[in-house]
């Protein structure tokens, strides 16, 4: 079969003939219809990610550990996890059974790619308790994340929603998606500060935050008051690390602003995540929400994988 092989850590995956899988006990074969190619799969080839040791123990080896794909017997359905050196950029590959579940009718296979990183922007809801009316803070939302995020506390009935970015270009986009006020993140640290206070008007209730790092550092700093106030609850979710893993936060910044600190994951079970995912597919099937993507061949692995002008589209392999 063809599939797009790491040969050594940080190389380019090429696209080229693999030995097909055979499934063993416990396992099945997948005939892989789309695989979207996000950061993790990078740092995972790059051996950056946390996890990527039992990854490039043994190479050479297929890119990618996710995607949609087809059962023997025709059914959609997402999968993970497959047996190394086996990935999911291939044109098939072997799995554990149970490592896959169902993708609902009507949903495009390479829109089935997509739909775990519109989840992400529910968590305003599962993990902040979000309210219709509510003003929400989405930081990072340039991204293909930040941007669905966006879209999500439209749907989901914000009253107004506040945006950052790094780009004047993208986050004009962010405007036309549905954010009401944008803030450019690239400016020095006590502008972003003043623009922060400027746009707060009666206070961020949720803060969706793909970010962390600088900018959340400087957001929370500008939630202090300046006297004494009963603080309105600034519930802040922690979904995301691209600007940095860290923060400091000075003890009068938690004392005084009231602010509230979450993992995305907070509130999240078997039934959560099913009420969430069945939004977001009827989201899709409405038309209401939609995702930007760019398709590209499995042939055109090696070039699609150095690509850095996708500018908040979601990069999803046709093999």
């Amino acid at each position: 079969m063809k599939a797009a092989v790491l040969h050594e850590v940080g190389g380019i995956p090429r696209y080229e003939d693999f030995p097909d899988p055979v499934a063993g006990d416990g396992e099945v074969i997948i005939e892989v219809k789309a695989v979207a190619v996000e950061n993790v799969d990078k740092a995972f080839a790059a051996g950056e990610h946390y996890a990527s040791a039992k990854y490039i123990a043994e190479l050479p080896a297929i890119a990618a550990f996710d995607g949609i794909g087809t059962l023997p017997d025709g059914t959609l359905v997402g999968f993970g996890n497959p047996r190394l050196p086996y990935g999911a950029l291939a044109e098939r590959t072997v799995v554990p059974e149970g490592s896959f579940v169902p993708i609902a009718e009507g949903i495009d296979p390479a829109v089935a790619t997509v739909l775990g990183s519109a989840i992400t922007g529910m968590s305003v809801k599962t993990a902040a308790g979000f309210v219709p009316g509510e003003t929400v803070l989405v930081q990072g939302a340039t991204g293909v994340a930040g941007r669905l995020a966006v879209k999500v506390a439209r749907l989901l009935g914000a009253g107004r929603i506040v945006a950052t970015g790094r780009d004047d270009d993208q986050l004009r986009e962010v405007l036309a998606l549905g954010a009401d006020t944008v803030i450019n993140t690239a400016v020095p640290d006590e502008d972003l500060a003043q623009a922060f206070a400027d746009a707060r008007a009666d206070g961020y209730d949720v803060v969706v935050d793909y970010l962390w790092g600088r900018p959340t550092e400087i957001l929370v700093r500008s939630l202090i008051p300046d006297s004494f106030a009963f603080p309105k609850p600034t519930r802040v979710i922690q979904v995301g690390e691209a600007a940095g893993a860290t923060l400091s936060l000075t003890a009068d910044s938690l004392r005084t602003s009231g602010v509230e600190i979450y993992g995305a994951a907070k509130g999240l079970d078997p039934q959560t995540m099913g009420e969430v995912y069945g939004q977001i597919v009827e989201w899709t099937r409405s038309g209401q929400l939609t995702f930007d993507l760019e398709k590209v061949p499995l042939t055109g692995i090696e070039a699609a994988w150095r690509r850095t002008d996708l500018r908040g589209k979601r990069l999803v392999v046709l093999p």
